[in-house]
């Protein structure tokens, strides 16, 4: 199976030894997003909604770049530093992917990258 990096100047590059997106076969495996804003590479401004809009508008930029959408995710990961955001991660969500929702974890972290207060990353099913 082959291997394809996806890249795309509309999601912020990788801060580390890892690649955007890859694609094997028909999966499409998006790098953990932090609410990084692509024409800055600084962490967006705003409250926590802002920050969770921008982690997911760089997953869909991500899932375009694959030649795919978020109605293809199959898997999500969101991490929060704050478990009290877990309701709003699920209310912006929701208009991201459509329903059937993908299968999900949230998960409560002590910390992430760049002090960011949200990440998520996503399994997709191009077939």
């Amino acid at each position: 199976m082959t291997r394809t990096i996806i890249h795309t100047d509309k999601a912020p590059p990788a801060i580390g030894t890892y690649s955007q997106a890859v694609r094997a076969g028909d999966t499409v495996y998006l790098s953990g997003q932090i609410p990084l804003d692509p024409a800055t590479k600084e962490l967006v401004t705003g409250d926590i909604e802002a920050q969770i809009r921008r982690v997911f508008e760089n997953l869909e930029a991500l899932a375009h770049a694959a030649g795919g959408t978020l109605a293809q995710a199959v898997k999500v990961n969101i991490y929060l530093t704050d478990l009290a955001h877990f309701a709003k991660v699920n209310e912006i969500m929701a208009q991201y992917f459509p329903q059937p929702y993908p299968a999900r974890a949230a998960v409560g972290v002590a910390q992430l990258p760049r002090g960011a207060s949200v990440e998520a990353e996503c399994i997709l099913h191009l077939g």
